[in-house]
């Protein structure tokens, strides 16, 4: 069976507060912005609008002065876009190309042409793999475990209750350090006797009288109902064997997040953790016509504000290259904004003052 062939201005893909934000904008300036977003898939940890799809109570979103639902959120995000005419489709991208604009990406039905490409494809929290970790209905996921200390550790469930952390690098330590201001009591989970986080973050979290540490210990499981949350986890001591239930009322798994950018593998470039990287105060990525934004770009902050921001600037920053591309006219020939004339062979930019510069490399320079 032939595939669709697609060809828009703007494709965009991921459907979280950086994806829909960017299409919102794109969609107001008349670019009909084509979005594509994975599938919800529970085993790989996927829904259409992102990580707040998993998120109770958002109280840190501004405009919801008694906050708002993350489901709820991320169906009025979806709702703007959709009325200025944002295209969406929903389905796996099996490949990308971006040698050569316009960029093409390949969907088992789809061939997508783009002239300009917003990856807000976002990151992942990496997660345990544990029974009671999933999405409700599943297991207790958005009823109780969260990956996400700033986004639900003041929820009122988490208030003046015991928590429990799993991990032992800086991002557990800053989530348990961050949730003693809410929770009567910190415990912090570790397969090891000793962190890895840094000194630093180390001797704050040790000098911390909320915060416990249950040492060479895994957990096995997260207990409760999707009506209680969770109740408690079963733990396992790593080097006697010996198995408890802890009691608790939440569970932050903090073993970091990965990017989802092994689709660009080898294409964009990225820092060594796999987040790409951008250019300045824009969104511009190494390639020309492709930006980046949201928790795909963004390892520091990561909350849902920032995340639509960058997705903010995408859109502008795609719209601004697009103004900027060389017209085609009858001749043959390309004129751009700055009235430069680009001959049919593209191996020369004729300027306003009628200076030939070569437009290939390795071409001899043309003589006036």
């Amino acid at each position: 069976m032939s595939k669709q062939r697609l060809h828009r201005n703007v494709v965009i893909i991921g459907s979280g507060p950086a994806g829909l934000t960017a299409a919102i904008y794109s969609a107001r300036a008349n670019l009909k912005p084509l979005l594509v977003d994975a599938p919800a898939d529970a085993e790989k940890h996927t829904v259409p609008g992102g990580q707040l799809m998993i998120t109770t109570d958002v109280e840190n979103y501004p405009g919801f002065a008694e906050g708002i639902q993350g489901p709820d959120l991320m169906v009025e995000f979806r709702k703007q876009a959709e009325r200025f005419g944002t295209e969406f489709l929903e389905t796996w991208i099996d490949k990308v190309e971006l040698q050569e604009r316009p960029f093409t990406l390949h969907t088992s039905d789809h061939e997508i042409k783009a002239e300009t490409l917003i990856i807000a494809s976002g990151a992942s929290a990496k997660w345990l793999g544990i029974p009671g970790e999933a999405k409700v209905p599943a297991g207790l996921g958005g009823h109780g475990v969260s990956a996400c200390a700033t986004c639900d550790g003041p929820l009122p469930a988490f208030r003046n209750k015991p928590l429990v952390v799993v991990g032992g690098g800086d991002t557990a330590m800053e989530e348990a350090t961050f949730l003693t201001r809410y929770a009567s009591r910190v415990f912090v989970v570790h397969r090891r006797n000793k962190l890895r986080a840094s000194k630093i973050m180390q001797d704050k979290a040790f000098r911390n009288q909320k915060l416990e540490f249950i040492w060479d210990t895994a957990v096995e499981e997260i207990l409760g109902t999707p009506a209680d949350g969770v109740t408690g986890v079963r733990l396992s001591n790593l080097k006697t064997g010996q198995q408890q239930i802890f009691p608790c009322s939440g569970v932050f798994i903090a073993i970091g997040h990965k990017p989802n950018t092994e689709l660009f593998k080898g294409q964009i470039e990225t820092d060594d953790v796999g987040y790409i990287k951008t250019s300045g105060h824009s969104t511009a990525t190494n390639i020309p016509g492709v930006f980046a934004s949201g928790d795909v770009q963004d390892s520091v902050y990561r909350q849902a504000v920032t995340a639509a921001g960058t997705g903010c600037m995408a859109a502008l920053d795609a719209e601004r290259f697009l103004d900027h591309l060389p017209v085609m006219m009858p001749s043959g020939e390309e004129i751009t904004m700055e009235g430069e004339h680009i001959t049919p062979d593209h191996e020369v930019i004729i300027t306003p003052d009628g200076h030939m510069i070569p437009n290939k490399i390795g071409s001899a320079t043309p003589r006036d």
